[in-house]
């Protein structure tokens, strides 16, 4: 009898030996580092520069990291994506300064007083008073213009000369100009514009000299 269970506790152990060694087989195999760095590659991202804004990822022109297959499948074959490389890096940085709409500054109108309003008429009322507005025209023998000079023809002459906009109803013409020399052409400005001391009216003096 102590034959027989000896003989059997023989087996149990025997049996024992095989499981430990299965597993150890097992845990080997499942733990290999070839295989375990394959499992690494399979479920590691990349890093791709998006050309487009795509919604729940990023803008146009921010490096993101996504799974190889959605990039490759997806992404690289629409070219909403390129792989995050010195080269492609520059290139997107580049079409974006072509490309991307510039930001319109906001620019408030500032809406004039009429403290300031009177301060203008002040001013362009003091340059048409101190210049001389010279105008060259052709003549005939006679000391007389070929084409006469008309309230129309001074306006814009001031306004080109003088840099000062006045309208018809500010300037005092009766009949147009049809000779040489200076003259003095009263201006009708607003009476809230206050003349200089010793003066009666605004003057606009004019000299018409042959070309």
């Amino acid at each position: 009898m102590a034959y027989i269970q000896y003989g059997r506790n023989i087996l149990r152990h025997v049996k024992t030996m095989k499981n430990q060694t299965l597993l150890q087989s097992s845990d080997r195999v499942l733990h290999h580092p070839l295989l375990f760095a394959g499992q690494g590659v399979r479920y590691r991202k990349l890093e791709v520069i998006l050309t487009t804004t795509i919604d729940k990822l990023g803008k146009a022109g921010e490096t993101v990291k996504v799974a190889p297959g959605y990039f490759r499948n997806h992404l690289m074959p629409k070219l909403l994506a390129v792989p995050n490389i010195d080269k492609f890096a520059y290139l997107i940085s580049e079409q974006r300064k072509i490309y991307q709409p510039k930001e319109v500054e906001e620019v408030k109108a500032v809406k004039k007083t009429d403290e300031d309003k009177m301060k203008e008429y002040q001013a362009a009322a003091k340059r048409l008073d101190g210049a001389k507005l010279v105008l060259k025209r052709f003549g005939n023998v006679d000391n007389e213009l070929r084409s006469t000079v008309t309230k129309d023809d001074l306006l814009a002459e001031v306004a080109r000369q003088l840099f000062v906009k006045i309208d018809p109803e500010n300037l005092h013409l009766p009949t147009p100009l049809s000779s040489f020399g200076e003259f003095e052409l009263p201006l009708r400005l607003p009476k809230s514009i206050p003349l200089p001391p010793g003066k009666v009216q605004w003057i606009l003096n004019l000299k018409i000299r042959r070309k």
